[in-house]
């Protein structure tokens, strides 16, 4: 064909002809998909791709929706489409691993009765509502028979507010499934945070708060100081305020690092909790900092043991005799909602407290992925730890603070892979001048066999009760009022962590919902209108049982004519207040519907057939010109 015909009304009709016929085609291969939403939100990363693909065995994914129940609720309703597209984008990657299905659970059905059996509970969307289901259960069909269901995961309640984290959920979901066995912590720590022994007091001290939540959710190890071997059997290090620690112990915790597994860090250039410790039971130490020499500048993390952060906007009030004013401890600071990365560990936090912690930063020359997960604002000054520990009144930081404009890091993540920070191999013991044990490894690691997976802390008293929660005993139990979300923090930490290397890099994602202007305005004068007449329906009913009451009171109990007749109208009038409150919402639902089917319309056949117009009439222009030109 050439350009003169390509060109002419027959050629281009034939072209836009051709384009609809790919695009019919390509609506029917489901595995041919273009994502052109802004955030990519129905690409999967190449972690979960790698999750589902490479699977041991199927795996079944149901989706409890009460499908009917949320269709007068555009907001849910939307949400719902978002949720079975992430699923189907993970079933289409899973080669045939996953399969997925969506069951609406009527009332007193053996759907229900099996959404029940998995800890899927219907919950009320609004006061007045009915309640839906709206839970994912994956299981694992190979462990089934016709009385156990068999292993299984559940998310019961898929929530809104965790948008960006439901691709990392439904592959932490499958995971757990096909490996559902606990994950082990090892904990090593200077602080007796697990529980002790008070010898001033001669009894023994309860373990901190955080450490109750932990050993009701993993199983829980405990590492000496000085361990030149880390147990196979540990999934996760742990590691609490390290202080002194042999340079064994730190091998072992390299080769640790280096074979996969991961790690929890929390040091700290001013401990705040042993200083008191210390004043309590006469028990001091030349200094109250921790470090892991040499590990984590190896591991790509910069971090000065001898330098606490001051944040003079996100201060804490503290009260330094009973009696007085509050005043601003710039070394105390609660980091709020903006100060949290949006990552799946600390993205949901609201506030959390901290206390002379340090700066981390990513170290020079690094290969690793430094992400920050907690930072300051920008009105920070570092402060050496000696003055620190010897400030008594903490208005004397007011005046020694000048603003040095630097927003600082408190907490970040690393990965990728890492060199040892023993590349000529095991250190010599000082007792025997022989080189360290390995670590259930015979073969001294270079270098990581993958990608490391290590969060730091600098602050080891954002653990201590006082700094997010109370406890109290209720009938011989422990419970924990938190009013921080330092224990969110530590649970969200070692649930991401326990997770396989490709489950860890699976980040957060953009939200599906946006702005619908014209959406919101319908929605909130149906709202102002169901309001209304609910209110007046409220009114109506207490008024007329305060008019059946008195009239009971006065006649003894008998019901009139008159008495009787108000109720009916009470009745009638309730009928048929509830069908105009029916009518609104159906209303509604039509009018987005409508608004819905007309934007499919614009975008599928009149955009498309004003550019097919417009090159059609620019090839007739064309053809015009030629035409005159060539009379001329």
């Amino acid at each position: 064909m050439n350009k003169k015909a390509l060109f002419s009304n027959a050629g281009l009709a034939l072209t836009a002809l051709g384009l609809l016929i790919t695009v019919v085609i390509i609506s029917l291969l489901p595995r041919i998909r273009i994502d052109l939403t802004e955030d990519s939100l129905y690409t999967l990363s190449d972690a979960t791709r790698d999750i589902v693909a490479n699977l041991e065995r199927p795996v079944e994914m149901t989706f409890f929706y009460s499908e009917e129940s949320v269709a007068e609720v555009p907001q849910v309703r939307a949400y719902g489409l978002r949720v079975q597209e992430m699923l189907r984008e993970m079933v289409i990657a899973s080669n045939g691993n996953l399969s997925f299905e969506i069951v609406d659970p009527a009332p007193f059905s053996e759907d229900e009765d099996r959404a029940t059996a998995y800890g899927i509970q219907a919950v009320p969307l609004a006061a007045g509502r009915e309640a839906v289901y709206f839970g994912v259960v994956a299981t694992d069909p190979a462990t089934q028979t016709e009385e156990d269901a068999g292993v299984y995961q559940a998310i019961p309640l898929v929530r809104p507010d965790q948008e960006e984290f439901l691709e990392y959920e439904f592959a932490r979901l499958i995971t757990r499934t096909l490996d559902p066995d606990p994950t082990v912590i090892g904990l090593l720590t200077s602080l007796e945070i697990d529980g002790g022994f008070n010898a001033s007091l001669q009894q023994a001290t309860r373990a901190w708060a955080v450490m109750d939540t932990v050993r009701y959710m993993y199983d829980v190890q405990r590492i000496a100081s000085t361990a030149t071997s880390i147990d196979s059997a540990i999934d996760i290090l742990l590691i609490v305020h390290p202080q002194e620690l042999p340079a064994q112990t730190l091998y072992a915790i390299d080769q640790f690092v280096m074979r996969g597994g991961r790690a929890l860090i929390f040091v700290d250039p001013n401990s705040d909790t042993q200083t008191q410790i210390a004043v309590n039971t006469g028990d001091f130490r030349d200094s109250m900092s921790s470090d892991l020499p040499g590990l984590l500048q190896a591991w790509g993390v910069q971090y000065d043991a001898t330098q606490v952060v001051t944040d003079q906007e996100r201060a804490l009030y503290v009260t330094l005799q009973p009696g007085q004013r509050p005043v601003a401890h710039l070394g105390m600071m609660g980091v709020q909602r903006d100060g949290f990365a949006n990552d799946i560990v600390s993205g949901q936090l609201q506030v959390m407290n901290m206390s002379s912690a340090g700066a981390l930063s990513k170290a020079e020359g690094s290969l690793t992925t430094f992400e920050p997960l907690i930072q300051t604002s920008n009105n920070t000054m570092m402060m050496g730890t000696a003055f620190f520990s010897e400030m008594g009144d903490p208005t004397l930081l007011l005046d020694e603070f000048v603003s040095e404009e630097q927003t600082r890091f408190l907490a970040a993540r690393v990965s990728g892979r890492s060199v040892s920070a023993f590349p000529d191999g095991p250190p010599v013991a000082d007792d025997d001048a022989n080189p360290a044990e390995t670590t259930s490894a015979d073969t001294h690691l270079s270098e990581s066999i993958g990608d490391i997976g290590v969060i730091v802390i600098a602050d080891s008293d954002v653990l201590a009760d006082r700094m997010w929660a109370q406890s109290q005993q209720v009938l011989g139990q422990r419970v924990i009022n938190a009013f921080a979300s330092n224990g969110d923090f530590v649970i969200n930490a070692l649930d991401n962590l326990s997770g396989s290397t490709a489950l860890i890099n699976i980040r957060s994602r953009g939200r599906y919902a946006r702005p619908f202007t014209r959406v919101i305005d319908l929605q909130r004068a149906a709202d102002e209108r169901l309001r209304a007449e609910e209110t007046n329906l409220l009114q109506r009913l207490s008024e007329t049982e305060q008019q059946l009451t008195a009239l009971n009171q006065n006649n003894g109990g008998t019901i009139s004519p008159e008495q009787n007749a108000e109720i009916e109208r009470f009745i009638q009038v309730q009928t048929d207040t509830r069908r105009a409150l029916r009518d609104v919402q159906f209303q509604l639902n039509a009018e987005i519907d409508r608004l819905g089917t007309t934007l499919k319309f614009i975008n599928t056949a009149l955009i498309p057939g004003l550019l097919v117009i417009a090159a059609l009439a620019l090839a007739w222009i064309r053809s015009r010109r030629r035409k005159l030109a060539v009379r001329q």
